[in-house]
């Protein structure tokens, strides 16, 4: 654990299409806050594609790769979600229980009736939910496994600030 539970932490999230802050939950995600918090500090993060965003359902960054099938080379456990799926909430993304890593998405729209409550959630937008919003009109095209998520433009993390209070 690199993180004090007990202290505010908030991420500026420099994109190629402008800024937006995230609070984080250290409290309802230590697991998941620890991880970003590292990988961001560490650059990890620093240059990688928004590679699959879907209009009014979300944007998801956060593989090395660029492609949804990469991550940090390590997984870790679920957290218990007790919040709902709003819009700006930041949770992990995952392939099955347990299998979290580096990827993350970011809701576009209220999506607690849509998603099952397996994806932990470790932050919310609290300023720049326009340009998550602008990020989420990105045109796509089909991605690898047919679905309408891949943008047609080239959308990255320029850099991930940390500030701990």
């Amino acid at each position: 654990m690199t993180i004090d539970p007990n202290k505010n932490y908030t991420a500026t999230i420099d994109t190629t299409g402008g800024k937006f802050i995230i609070k984080l939950l250290p409290k309802d995600a230590p697991l998941a806050v620890n991880n970003f918090v590292f990988l961001s500090r560490q650059g990890f993060y620093n240059g990688v594609k928004i590679h699959r965003i879907i209009r009014n359902f979300v944007i998801q960054t956060g593989d090395p790769l660029g492609n949804g099938t990469g991550g940090p080379g390590y997984k870790f456990n679920d957290e218990r979600v007790t919040r709902d799926y709003k819009p700006g909430t930041v949770a992990m993304a995952n392939a099955g229980p347990n299998t979290n890593g580096s990827q993350f998405f970011v809701c576009l729209a209220d999506l607690s009736t849509r998603l099952p409550k397996s994806y932990t959630i470790f932050g919310e937008v609290a300023e720049g939910m326009d340009v998550v919003l602008k990020l989420g009109d990105t045109p796509v095209t089909r991605s690898a496994t047919g679905e309408m998520s891949a943008p047609t433009v080239d959308v990255r993390i320029n850099s991930i600030t940390i500030q701990e209070k």
